[in-house]
């Protein structure tokens, strides 16, 4: 692109300022105070704030970060210099109960002078802007400066980025690109002097460090970790004892883009903005009737439900964002692309559900339609994924493919679907967890394979949501077929999860694990398998990583009565209740808290310093939530823990992913937000799910047919227990006499087959199962005298043999 473009006129100035290319930029701190945009297609921009400024600026997508942070350094350019997110006292609140504008009160600490500012999106233009108001001593005031210092990171990043200063129709404005994308900022009042500078060297906080005065004035920084610095012109913002005016900072493809829509935005009085900001929240009504069962009248739910909205991507309708941050940013440079702001469809499937538990099934659809337009061609989803559905992170995660069905199970049964047809999309997921399943390639903590709880108990429910889809488009084998895969894995959940020989608390030998890791010859086994043995990420330096799977225990296994395939008295979750409370369990001035699981590396260091690469995981409070559900669903009363629940909320009535669990120390109070993601928005769809159960009396994200199927004495008829899987992702050993062994192949193919060492052989062909595969039914009824069975793989198609025999034990039954 070429900026140079001769329509603008330039101000040299000082000329290039020195220092290229500044220090290695760094993003900013995670625990926002607030996200904030228009709710308005047209108005393609999400701004962050903490610490009494802006942060990130998120446009034209609301994973594409473009700012590092904005605030003022204020002076009397004689005794002191106050830098506002260091110096000043910050108070925060919202500008109305129904929107995401915010108003900071940005206080001296000896009382001479205020700054109250309010920051809102121009309703219809991607424009950020903040009205600020200077108040204080009469005497004060006239000999106050106010600069105003914006760190561009334009394209996702603080390095390549260019900066000039110019005059536009006579105001002084400053401009930065990178790529094809630029940043303008403006000013009601215009500014009286502007420079660029590199971050470090010729930025204007150390111009202003020494004699508190603006002695630089660089119209040029180029190709760097640069600074926007401007003072503003007070002389032209009132007279009477305060001071007003508007910034403006707008964003586009191009430089004429960023200064039109700049000073559009600052040709219309910020009170009409403000205006409109608020009754474009306004009309979207927040669910009041869930306060009912709310103990803060209702605040945490308002700010949920607007944080849900308010993170989904206003260019690819429906994709849902897990979090507007990037956990421990200031940690974080150019390398840490994602952040926490991709979208995860475990993460995005909580939120729709959440709005559908409000009442906005339209939007629900909207995140099963984008949803469908990001499946891959064999019906799984990436990890995680860009706005745009590229691929970020590489791993499989079955809960992920799961979860999409069971959303579109929902709004099927809520006839919210539209014109929709979701079969062809549910058939190829559906059929994406029968190659793959029970194992997982990463749990929902994206760690480690094996089986686990919290995993099956989804893929559990999605395929009989997926079975009840099917069935009611007459393709009844397939349901059967779906259903009998279930089964199969909820018989074996004991088998696969389970621990007889617990060593984490005396008393309770037999509990859930967080995971058990496949066995030799599984899908990604691995050296050890075989040992039981799992490997923690993220430990210390020099710490041990290896442990035994029963010394691991996280609550996932609470999912299991989520969905309805346990239920919630059954005696072995009560007691794996016991060991999660005496491992994992911490009392907090909010109330009881809960880590992910034991010896979790994903969180503050011991010392408080940021995670990088390792850490100490916190208490999550997403999982007093997880808690409260289980308490419902057992009977109990969930009002204490949805008041816990609130008291984790910040001023800003942000769901923090973990919160400081020690004493205070280096800034972090206990129970308050530790340094990772504020707000998690799977947190904040927790609560409003919560206070829905509540309401209802009963568990929102219960499947009906799941628990009707495995809970209820009537549900044993219907499920089938004599049938055993086989693929070559999961091979077995043995199988129970008279037991139906069913052999799985994503291809084609045949099985030759022998109960007799191979004195006969019999073939036999695969019957389709669509998207699922091709499978052969061997029974072993009519062999148990034999004492095994052998067989090998053709695929016609191929010409193709497996090259090997497989043969496994017949035993008998134990009719005990």
């Amino acid at each position: 692109m070429n900026n140079d473009r001769p329509s603008y006129r330039w101000l040299d100035q000082q000329g290039e300022a020195f220092g290229a290319p500044g220090l290695m930029p760094r993003w900013t701190s995670s625990v926002k105070d607030a996200v904030g945009t228009a709710y308005s297609a047209s108005s393609r921009v999400w701004f962050t704030c903490s610490h009494g400024i802006l942060n990130e600026i998120y446009h034209p997508t609301i994973d594409s970060a473009q700012v590092r942070d904005m605030g003022f350094l204020v002076t009397d350019g004689a005794t002191f210099k106050h830098e506002e997110k260091r110096d000043l006292v910050s108070t925060f609140e919202y500008i109305h109960p129904e929107a995401l504008g915010v108003r900071y009160i940005n206080r001296d600490p000896g009382g001479r002078y205020t700054l109250t500012k309010e920051i809102i999106c121009d309703p219809h233009h991607s424009v950020i802007l903040q009205h600020v108001r200077l108040e204080g001593h009469e005497d004060l005031i006239p000999r106050l400066k106010i600069y105003a210092l914006l760190a561009p990171h334009l394209d996702g990043g603080g390095a390549g980025n260019t900066g000039r200063a110019l005059d536009l129709a006579g105001h002084k404005m400053l401009l930065a690109w990178k790529n094809q994308w630029s940043l303008a900022m403006g000013a009601s009042c215009g500014f009286s002097r502007v420079s660029c500078g590199f971050v470090g060297t010729s930025d204007g906080w150390h111009d202003l460090r020494d004699n508190y005065e603006m002695d630089w004035e660089f119209g040029s920084a180029t190709n760097g970790n640069i600074a926007l610095f401007g003072e503003l012109n007070l002389g032209a913002a009132g007279t009477d004892g305060s001071r007003e005016f508007t910034l403006a900072f707008g964003l586009g493809e191009g430089n004429h883009t960023a200064l039109q829509k700049t000073v559009s935005a600052l040709a219309t009085p910020f009170g009409q903005h403000r205006d409109r900001f608020i009754a474009q929240w306004h009309r979207l009504a927040n669910p009041e009737w869930l306060a009912a069962k709310a103990s803060d009248g209702g605040k945490l739910m308002r700010a949920s439900h607007n944080v849900l909205l308010a993170h989904e991507d206003k260019t690819f309708s429906g994709a849902f964002v897990a979090s507007a941050s990037i956990p421990w940013g200031q940690a974080h440079g150019d390398d840490d692309l994602g952040g926490y702001h991709l979208v995860w469809t475990r993460d995005m499937v909580q939120t729709a559900t959440a709005l559908l538990a409000c009442g906005r099934a339209e939007t629900a659809r909207r995140a099963l339609v984008y949803l469908a337009c990001t499946q891959k061609p064999d019906g799984g989803f990436a990890q995680n994924f860009w706005v745009d559905g590229r691929p970020y992170w590489s791993g499989e995660q079955l809960d992920e493919v799961a979860f999409p069905i069971i959303l579109a199970w929902r709004l099927w049964k809520a006839d919210a679907l539209g014109e929709m047809e979701i079969f062809p999309f549910i058939e190829r997921a559906a059929g994406f967890l029968v190659q793959h399943a029970p194992i997982t390639h990463q749990d929902r903590w994206e760690e480690n394979a094996g089986y686990s709880p919290s995993t099956l108990a989804a893929v559990i429910g999605g395929l009989i949501c997926a079975a009840d889809i099917a069935r009611a488009h007459d393709s009844t084998e397939m349901a059967v077929f779906l259903e009998e895969f279930a089964d199969w894995i909820e018989r074996h959940l004991e088998d696969w999860t389970v621990t007889n020989n617990g060593v984490l608390l005396p008393e309770v030998k037999r509990h859930y694990m967080r995971i058990r890791p496949p066995e030799q010859g599984e899908a990604y086994a691995c050296e050890d398998c075989g040992t039981e043995s799992i490997h923690i990420n993220n430990r210390p330096p020099g710490a041990r990583t290896e442990f035994e799977a029963r010394e691991i225990i996280d609550a996932g296994f609470l999912e299991l009565v989520r969905y309805g395939v346990r239920r919630a008295d059954d005696p072995l979750m009560i007691d794996s209740l016991k060991v999660v409370d005496a491992i994992l369990k911490t009392d907090l001035p909010q109330g009881p808290g809960w880590h992910r699981y034991n010896l979790d590396g994903y969180g503050q260091r011991p010392d408080g310093g940021p995670f990088q690469g390792w850490g100490q995981g916190r208490v999550w409070p997403l999982f007093t939530g997880e808690r409260a559900h289980y308490e419902l669903a057992a009977g109990g009363d969930p009002g204490p823990l949805i008041a816990t629940y609130e008291r984790f909320a910040t001023l800003g009535q942000m769901m923090p992913e973990q919160v400081w669990d020690e004493a205070d120390r280096r800034g972090f109070e206990k129970g308050k937000p530790a340094g990772s993601a504020v707000p998690l928005v799977w947190a904040h769809a927790e609560y409003l799910k919560l206070l829905r159960s509540a309401v209802d009396g009963k568990v929102f994200d219960r499947i009906d047919s799941v628990y009707e199927r495995y809970c209820e004495p009537e549900g044993k008829k219907m499920r089938r227990a004599n049938l055993e899987f086989y693929s070559l992702r999961r091979p077995i050993q043995k199988i129970t006499a008279g037991d139906m062994l069913r052999i799985l192949d994503d291809a084609p193919f045949e099985v030759v087959w022998t109960t007799d060492q191979w004195k006969t052989s019999q073939s036999t062909m695969g019957r389709s199962l669509g998207s699922a595969g091709y499978s052969v039914d061997l029974s072993t009824a009519p062999n148990l005298a034999s004492g095994g069975l052998s067989w090998t793989l053709h695929w016609p198609r191929q010409n193709r043999w497996l090259g090997y025999n497989v043969g496994i034990s017949i035993e008998p039954r134990n009719e005990a």
